[in-house]
């Protein structure tokens, strides 16, 4: 397997890694417990934007070098990977957009109003790129005759 297959296929462990650290944190905040409530305050935008930073933007960066290095020849295993990421990175914001209705008022911001939307719009290059990575055609080697 070369470099740019195991650099998709860890975008895509990172894509997982982000949703799943997402997804926590917005099931806390639905289901804070009653011990937590008292004795601790919690802000939740620092923590997403941590998570972004350990998560999603270096995934990003990886499907990114992925796409350059496949980009001449073309790989349906590397495409099928990015796409992956940015369906796993839809599905996941899509629950977490749908969690932020139950958390309680005082963890609502910005931050966890509007997280699962842009991640939601940027999905779709995600898929975009995987996708123009199915499309191109591998190209013949050239051959010396001398």
């Amino acid at each position: 397997m070369g470099i740019e297959k195991w650099v998709a296929a860890i975008s895509l462990g990172l894509f997982f890694m982000f949703i799943g650290e997402m997804i926590s944190i917005y099931s806390f905040m639905t289901n804070v417990p009653e011990d937590f409530k008292f004795g601790m305050d919690f802000d939740p935008a620092p923590k997403i934007l941590q998570f972004i930073s350990i998560g999603v933007a270096p995934a990003s960066i990886m499907v990114g070098l992925s796409f350059l290095m496949a980009k001449r020849y073309g790989s349906k295993i590397i495409g099928y990977l990015i796409i992956a990421g940015g369906i796993v990175m839809m599905i996941g914001m899509v629950y977490c957009y749908l969690l932020v209705d139950k958390i309680e008022e005082h963890y609502i911001s910005d931050t966890v109003i509007y997280t699962p939307i842009v991640f939601i719009v940027l999905s779709f290059p995600v898929m975009v790129v995987g996708a123009s990575l199915l499309k191109i055609k591998k190209r013949r080697p050239k051959k010396e005759y001398f």
